[in-house]
């Protein structure tokens, strides 16, 4: 069941972003997150009006997607940007599908023209997934991230809504 996530849904959903922090580039960050982080940012998403949807499985979030926006100045905010995260047990499972139609749907009721999602470019699976639901690759980013020892290069991608 897709719905909208809950402050009681919070411990899962920094569980499943900490996982991504420290053991894939999915997020160019270093630190994990605290649970009063990941508040903050929950109650930010939802008073700007941007949705945070998870998928519920056996009364627990098992991934979580969000979208906000691409850029601050007021010329962007046609476009968003988006993130989906499925918990490691959970993957491959078409999850991942679900919560991205149901973000677009709620992109397009939210006035937004134009989806944008920054993917790893070494992020096969990732960019494949997103290509087979409408984005396009619309450019790459040289060597802007730093994670894991290594350089990393980053695939734009976009779908026209």
């Amino acid at each position: 069941m897709i719905r909208p996530a809950l402050t009681s849904d919070l411990p899962q959903l920094l569980e499943i972003l900490n996982a991504a922090i420290l053991n894939s580039t999915a997020l160019y960050e270093y630190e994990t997150w605290s649970l009063e982080k990941m508040s903050v940012w929950h109650e930010s998403r939802i008073s700007e009006g941007f949705p945070v949807i998870v998928f519920e499985e056996e009364n627990k979030a098992a991934g979580y997607a969000t979208f906000g926006s691409f850029r601050k100045r007021v010329a962007y905010r046609f476009t968003v940007e988006h993130s989906v995260y499925i918990h490691e047990n959970h993957r491959a499972q078409g999850m991942g599908k679900e919560l991205l139609t149901e973000l677009i749907s709620l992109a397009i009721s939210h006035g937004a023209r134009s989806m944008i999602g920054l993917v790893d470019a070494t992020n096969t699976r990732s960019i494949t997934f997103h290509k087979q639901q409408g984005f396009h690759q619309a450019g790459l980013l040289r060597e802007v991230g730093y994670k894991f020892d290594k350089w990393l290069d980053v695939a734009l991608l976009q779908r026209m809504l």
